[in-house]
């Protein structure tokens, strides 16, 4: 799985999005969304940097 890098396909709209191998974007997340789900949750583990939506991440 490759890290998380961020986008802006458009000005004010920034994701966050992940390739496959080939290249092609396999996942695509809004920040604020990803931003506000992870301030919701206490982390019991830590993730790996650039890749904070697996698992949990400590703040």
């Amino acid at each position: 799985m490759s890290k998380r890098e961020l986008i802006e396909p458009t000005p004010g709209d920034k994701r966050y999005a992940r390739r496959d191998a080939e290249g092609r974007f396999t996942e695509m997340v809004d920040v604020g969304r990803s931003s506000a789900q992870d301030q919701k949750r206490s982390a019991s583990h830590a993730a790996p940097k650039g890749h904070g939506d697996r698992g949990d991440r400590r703040n």
